[in-house]
């Protein structure tokens, strides 16, 4: 298989997180063809999984990486050195690269299957749906763009939202009103105040302020203002949560909407190693084996405008995911 053709096919099927339907149908035909037995595993109305197998080798390795993708859908196209698109690297060109290895891993007889999944761009629904349904397999290889180098660790995330509450009142006599904006406005610059964590292997702590939200008018006192700020964390949330919590006292209700772990991951030797400051669905997936991160492409352009793929790292990581099973099974 041509893994170039396969990567414009899947990234002209839009599929963006919610919609990933139409995809899923066209990787379970694909793998159905070439000879895997293929199923697809419900997660949501009209969302699935898709799972390929072979039938003399149950999977000790299992490829995996997301058929979702964030908006907007931007169409294929190609240059000598590139595949442009959404999702060409963020991770339709990883499904290609992945499925390439396999076809060439069971020609060795390699016990190999993949795991394609929907909704890691937005909550890893299909993640948390697979990890009931595991397959015994001893090694989990996930796929995100990581430049072919191999993840040593990934970060994880907290979503934070706060919510002030204040009194509304007319603006030319603010002392009759209180201010959720003000509120608000406080409770995040002890939050920008805090020195965060640090790890010497991997970095510190960030945070992101992304929305900021309140108010009914500009001669209105607001007696109301929500903001959601997100941290990558770099080891345990717990005292991060209390901190955090101790800043916001009086001022904003804390409410921690999503958290993805911290991750150590598994290394094999001879691949240049990154840290990898994006969260995966490898912490959802804890049931399907010992994980290992790595994949083809950037991922300082994944989620833009000009989102796309090296021709030559997605051939590279065909070799790279053959050698790294090859090296797995040897231990």
């Amino acid at each position: 298989m041509d893994p170039i053709k396969l990567t414009r096919r899947l990234i002209d099927i839009e599929s963006i997180s919610g919609n990933e339907g139409a995809v899923g149908a066209e990787l379970y035909e694909e793998l159905f063809r070439l000879g895997y037995t293929t199923h697809k595993m419900p997660v949501a109305r009209e969302r699935f999984n898709v799972v390929a197998t072979l039938d003399d080798h149950p999977p000790q390795v299992v490829f995996s990486t997301h058929m979702d993708t964030v908006p907007p859908f931007i169409p294929s196209s190609e240059d000598d050195g590139n595949i442009y698109g959404r999702g060409s690297c963020d991770a339709k060109g990883i499904i290609a690269a992945q499925i390439a290895a396999c076809q060439r891993l069971r020609k060795e007889g390699a016990p190999v299957g993949m795991l394609f999944l929907v909704g890691e761009e937005r909550d890893s629904l299909g993640a948390k749906v697979a990890n009931e349904s595991p397959l015994g397999s001893r090694f989990l290889i996930n796929g995100e763009p990581t430049e072919n180098k191999i993840a040593t660790a990934s970060k994880g995330a907290l979503r934070l939202v706060l919510t002030a509450k204040g009194r509304m009142a007319h603006s030319a006599y603010p002392e009759l009103g209180e201010s959720a904006i003000e509120k608000l406005l406080t409770a995040i610059e002890r939050l920008r105040a805090m020195e965060l964590p640090v790890n010497p292997e991997v970095g510190p702590c960030t945070l992101n302020i992304g929305l900021i939200e309140g108010g009914r008018a500009p001669n209105v006192i607001a007696d109301h203002a929500r903001a959601q700020l997100f941290y990558r964390l770099v080891g345990p949330s717990e005292p991060l949560r209390r901190q955090i919590e101790e800043q916001v006292e009086g001022l904003a209700q804390a409410e921690f909407a999503l958290e993805t772990p911290f991750m150590k991951l598994r290394t094999v030797t001879g691949i240049d190693s990154m840290v990898a400051k994006f969260t995966t669905d490898i912490p959802w997936l804890s049931n399907w084996g010992a994980p290992v991160l790595i994949g083809p492409g950037s991922i300082h352009v994944a989620h833009t405008e000009q989102e796309c793929i090296s021709k030559k790292q997605l051939h590279e990581a065909v070799d790279l995911y053959c050698s790294i099973v090859r090296q797995l099974l040897s231990t």
